[in-house]
């Protein structure tokens, strides 16, 4: 496999295929990635102001072991806090660090009014997460000046002078592009990104820097000595494919300043390409009863946000968090495309007496579904020997919908499946369920 890698890393006449843009509509774009600094920390630190310049973090509840910090203000950052680290990793760097608790509803409302000031100077806006979103001004710079960096500073200090907090600015002709720039400079800084200068200024950038490049993937291309932006332009785009799939290309075109999707304006819908949801339990589990209960839990949560998007997954991943933190990742097919608790709650419970030795402590369990496709264009190939499964399933279905529309009226924990708490030993039959 390495050796047919190697010797297609350089083939010219497949890689005058794709060529690097020098022109065009595409250079024509202007699009901004603005990036909310410290967004949680800043957001508590306007009630807290004395702690400015104090080492302050905010934390998930630590009584319930969700003890990782969510966000950290410039003076931790010096101690080397990072986000995702334990409450216990980061006293260690930083013995006199101040811990805020979290305000995720005050988070959300800060959003929409930073999101509120960008639709002064554009209405295609697109959030990325809850303290970035991705700006296209190519259509409104000149009723500003026309002067794109000009226009970066002057958002940036409208958001400071209104809100009290700090943002920083990526401009360039893409998306990935834009967002390498508003990580360049932090915090409350513009960095701009033309097609003339990105080689110099993106190309010597990690590899990791990149959108979309995982831990996984940097393993991989690791072992081809892609480490450097630079290094994965230079590849093999053919080879990228070979060895990443089509992430592979399109990790290439977006080294090669190729990415050209457009900036949703505001409000649009976007499917989400997975969905998931993971608890951190109060203690850690052992018995197979209560794995069963927590799986459970997490697998409801993932199928009501599965049909509140219209979607079906046809792929779900477990992950296991032990004690020490190590992560057991795993992930197998459905036999049908699903978006129930039930299907779902089947298919962990199968991963897990696969993946789990009985007994061994859990930390932390997450739920990933993958591979969605629209309700309607799930398609089921039948089974000979389960005649009557598509009509089960269809029964399970709506009566799992009936339950949303309960739990939208009354609450979420107005009802929910009894089935869904005690281990799947036997496949029910939904006409016996207790509704």
């Amino acid at each position: 496999m390495q050796a047919k890698i190697i010797k297609r890393m350089f083939d010219k006449r497949e890689q005058a295929m794709y060529t690097i843009p020098n022109g065009g509509s595409a250079m024509d774009r202007v699009i901004y990635h603005c990036d909310c600094n410290s967004f949680y920390c800043s957001v508590e630190l306007l009630s807290h102001p004395e702690l400015r310049s104090v080492p302050t973090a905010v934390c998930g509840d630590p009584k319930s072991r969700h003890g990782i910090i969510l966000a950290k203000n410039e003076p931790a950052k010096k101690f080397g806090v990072r986000t995702a680290e334990t409450i216990w990793q980061a006293r260690q760097k930083c013995p006199d660090l101040v811990l805020l608790p979290a305000h995720h509803d005050l988070y959300r409302a800060y959003s929409k009014k930073v999101n509120a000031i960008y639709d002064r100077f554009t209405d295609l806006i697109e959030p990325f997460g809850i303290d970035e979103s991705w700006l296209d001004v190519t259509g409104t710079l000149h009723l500003f000046g026309g002067d794109a960096r000009a226009l970066a500073d002057r958002i940036r200090n409208t958001v400071r002078e209104e809100l009290g907090l700090t943002i920083s600015v990526g401009v360039s002709f893409n998306k990935v592009f834009a967002k390498l720039g508003s990580d360049y400079k932090k915090p409350d800084a513009t960095t701009v990104i033309t097609v003339d200068d990105f080689r110099q200024i993106v190309w010597p950038l990690p590899v990791t820097d990149l959108l979309y490049v995982g831990r996984a993937a940097a393993r991989v291309l690791a072992q081809y000595g892609v480490t450097t932006i630079g290094d994965l332009a230079a590849f093999d785009r053919f080879a990228l494919v070979e060895l990443l799939g089509k992430q592979g290309g399109q990790l290439w075109n977006y080294a090669n300043g190729l990415e050209n999707s457009p900036v949703a304006p505001a409000g649009t819908y976007t499917p989400p390409k997975s969905v998931g949801s993971g608890e951190t339990f109060s203690h850690n589990l052992t018995r197979r009863e209560e794995v069963d209960r927590g799986v459970a839990v997490l697998a409801d949560q993932v199928a009501v946000r599965l049909r509140k998007h219209g979607m079906k997954a046809g792929t779900l991943q477990l992950t296991i968090r032990d004690p020490r933190f190590k992560d057991i990742c795993r992930q197998r097919p459905l036999d049908a495309p699903a978006n129930t608790a039930r299907e779902l709650h089947r298919a962990a419970m199968d991963i897990l007496a696969r993946s789990w030795k009985s007994g061994a402590p859990i930390r932390a369990i997450t739920l990933t579904a993958s591979g969605l496709i629209p309700e309607g264009e799930a398609a089921e190939q039948l089974d000979l020997f389960r005649k009557n499964a598509p009509q089960r399933r269809d029964k399970v279905e709506k009566l799992e919908r009936t339950m949303d529309a309960i739990r939208s009226k009354y609450g979420r924990d107005a009802v929910t499946l009894a089935a869904l708490t005690r281990p799947q030993e036997r496949e029910e039959d939904p006409d016996d369920l207790p509704f």
